[in-house]
């Protein structure tokens, strides 16, 4: 299923037809193939993880280097196309119509420095590749919970990862980044040569111009004691008080997550989970096992389990933990941030995603604080003060979008006396085309924070090339 209602309501120019010529030189400019509507494997080029959204360009550039990136850049400039860039295409949020796409999946480079705990990975590079490249060494990224998902733009937006509490945001931790800007300039950026473009980026999303390379730090996690409670409907409003009353007492080492899934009956699912509306805690805890099950017991205390996988892992098999979907789909999302929540509106907002739900509701209850709550001296991600994040996610093939959209925002009103805002990374649909696009940018990052990314944005894309982004421009991973 796709969702074109953002190509019609955009308001925005498509741009010209790039002149036959100029395409021309373009081609021989760069290493990776440069595609027009008709051609082969531009369909595929365009398409990404999220299958409900497909950018819809005038020209693509496969990009292999940075080089490539820079040629794209000033092309699309000196052609008037607005420019779009996908890695994975996870959290496409408004896609590119008549203007230039760089697809940025064939530079997936990772290097890990272990002496100086440091990995450096390219623009296509996806969290699996560096959680690999980490493990011999005894170290891991700050990562998500997904392996396909990539570095980037997951870093751009924060980046609240399965290590969060104890070491803080993605974005926290980077040295460099290496980024084109709307100029076709190469620039390697730190928070010593450019402060306010440095803290611009991290955080602040997209829109500032095309990251080729990033280098960040490394923390010293080899193992794990992590996994899943689950709980049955019998057990759910137990599970969610329970779970309330537990992030009260852990400690920052032990971050985690609560999942409200209603299964639809359908056969391709196994049969333990078709038709189940379950509770799924999701935790991981960088201390020993023994510890891990202490920590646990009230949880498990809540009575018998579907399933219980706790257990210590070596930090390869994170991804276990939440078992996200692999295959691409479509879907669309939101999310509030939020000072506290009781478990009387949790238990609403688990009835309003439940079987009766008019749509398949995922719900997702992060657990912030910790060291995601500690000012950052260079950044720019807002809302660190939240104690939790609330994500909706609804599957769209076979549904309705404004059906989504409605159960979402009723969720949404049950939370709005905690609410402080949204977290870029979790906007999952097209925010950046509706009608209140503009409060979605201000609940992101709002007052002098915004204010201080608008005069950053001004400088260095006055012309707004990068504008394809629910933050007013850029990329999407």
């Amino acid at each position: 299923m796709e969702i074109n209602e953002h190509h019609r309501h955009t308001g925005r120019a498509a741009g010209p037809e790039p002149a036959n010529g100029a395409l021309a030189a373009l081609t021989r400019r760069v290493g990776g193939p440069v595609l027009v509507p008709g051609d082969e494997g531009y369909d595929a080029e365009r398409s990404g993880f999220q299958v409900a959204y497909r950018h819809r360009p005038a020209v693509i550039v496969g990009a292999r280097s940075a080089a490539d990136v820079a040629a794209a850049v000033g092309f699309a400039g000196a052609q008037g196309l607005p420019v779009a860039v996908q890695a994975t295409g996870h959290g496409l949020s408004a896609a590119t119509d008549g203007g230039l796409l760089i697809s940025t999946r064939r530079m997936a480079g990772v290097r890990v420095d272990a002496a100086a705990g440091l990995a450096r990975a390219e623009a296509g590079a996806v969290w699996g590749q560096v959680v690999e490249a980490a493990a011999p060494h005894g170290l891991a990224p700050l990562n998500g919970s997904s392996p396909g998902v990539g570095v980037i733009a997951y870093t751009l937006g924060g980046g609240v990862g399965i290590l969060a509490r104890t070491f803080g945001f993605a974005a926290d931790l980077v040295r460099s980044v290496d980024l084109v800007t709307a100029d076709g300039r190469q620039r390697h950026v730190t928070a010593e040569r450019d402060p306010g473009l440095f803290g611009a980026l991290l955080g602040g999303g997209h829109g500032l111009g095309v990251v080729t390379a990033m280098e960040f730090g490394l923390v010293p996690v080899a193992r794990l004691y992590g996994g899943q409670l689950v709980f049955g409907e019998d057990r759910i409003d137990e599970a969610l008080a329970a779970y309330l009353r537990w992030t009260e007492t852990v400690p920052d080492t032990l971050t985690s997550s609560l999942a409200l899934i209603a299964y639809p009956d359908i056969p391709q699912l196994p049969e333990s989970l078709r038709g189940r509306h379950l509770a799924q805690i999701r935790i991981a805890y960088t201390g020993g096992a023994e510890e891990g099950e202490r920590l646990v017991a009230p949880l498990r205390a809540v009575g018998p389990r579907v399933g219980d996988d706790l257990r210590e892992m070596p930090y390869a098999e994170s991804p276990t933990i939440h078992q996200d979907p692999s295959d691409p789909h479509a879907y669309n999302g939101d999310n509030a941030l939020l000072s506290d929540l009781d478990a009387d509106a949790l238990r609403q907002v688990a009835a309003l995603a439940g079987p009766a739900a008019p749509v398949m509701c995922v719900v997702q209850l992060n657990h912030l604080g910790g060291a995601l709550a500690a000012p950052s001296a260079t950044g720019s991600v807002g809302h660190r003060d939240a104690r939790f994040a609330l994500r909706l996610l609804s599957p769209l093939q076979g549904a309705d979008l404004e059906a989504a959209r409605e159960v979402h925002a009723k969720m949404l009103a049950v939370v709005a006396p905690w609410w402080l805002g949204r977290s870029v990374n979790f906007l999952f649909g097209a925010h950046g085309e509706r009608a209140d696009a503009a409060e979605v940018a201000r609940s992101v990052h709002g007052g002098a924070l915004r204010r201080r990314l608008d005069r950053v944005k001004a400088a260095h894309d006055p012309e707004n090339l990068f504008r394809f982004h629910p933050l007013a421009g850029g990329s999407s991973d």
